[in-house]
């Protein structure tokens, strides 16, 4: 049994369809819906973070990204270019 598990979800996962510890009877499965749910997460939620995926054994985390230190005096706000 696998299991796929969100760290902390956004208000974007809590709007979306998406499930928190979804549960799969074998391994390649959740890997499968694991990177599924990256990839629509990196893609199609805000944008404000991101996300990456970990393994542990049969089971898989995404959790977000730690955010990047800004360059260049910008605060990384998105409102200094």
């Amino acid at each position: 049994m696998s299991t796929i598990t969100i760290v902390q979800e956004c208000g974007c996962f809590k709007r979306s369809d998406l499930e928190n510890n979804t549960s799969f009877e074998n391994n390649d499965e959740a890997m499968i819906k694991a990177q599924e749910m990256l990839n629509h997460m990196n893609t199609k939620f805000c944008g404000k973070h991101g996300f990456e995926l970990s393994e542990n054994g049969q089971d898989f985390s995404i959790a977000m990204k730690a955010p990047q230190a800004a360059s260049g005096g910008c605060c990384g706000g998105g409102h200094c270019s």
